[in-house]
């Protein structure tokens, strides 16, 4: 990835601009600033890793908003914020499905088996969990932690 996250949300938010597309270039100034907030707070620049962190939050704190939403019966202010999630997401790595998140993680647990001549036992779900994170960011994937956390629980049931 030559250029920047910071580049590539500059230049999609121009294109968004001449497009006159509102909805679109609000939410990716809502990325610059919180990409800006972040690298003021650290004094320095955002590592690609950090800065991916900071998109997931985002689209974290968009699930929560739309399950509050939702339950508030207000369906408009829901679809705005999955609409903000997809821009989003955009400027992410693609997020593995269940499938492939269940193949890595049973990857993970036998690869930790070996080594340890046994299979982990629930209790060591945190030690897999955090493999697991490892390999994810080694490979340069993207997966929920809520997810990763269901897909070793059932892993190690």
């Amino acid at each position: 990835m030559s250029e920047t996250l910071e580049a590539r949300v500059k230049a999609e938010t121009i294109t968004a601009m001449k497009a006159r597309n509102s909805e679109r270039t609000t939410t990716l100034r809502l990325i610059t600033t919180a990409l800006k907030n972040k690298a003021i707070e650290k004094r320095t620049e955002l590592t690609p890793a950090e800065s991916e962190q900071i998109l997931a939050t985002m689209i974290k704190q968009r699930r929560d908003s739309i399950e509050q939403f939702t339950k508030g019966g207000r369906p408009e202010l829901a679809a705005k914020e999955a609409t903000e999630i997809t821009v989003i997401e955009e400027f992410l790595p693609k997020a593995l499905s269940s499938e492939e998140l269940s193949e890595l993680v049973g990857q993970v647990v036998a690869q930790i088996a070996e080594g340890a001549g046994q299979k982990p036992t629930p209790k060591e779900m945190g030690t897999v969990i955090k493999a697991v994170q490892a390999r994810l960011a080694a490979e340069g994937l993207r997966a929920e932690g809520r997810l990763v956390s269901e897909a070793v629980k059932v892993a190690l049931a």
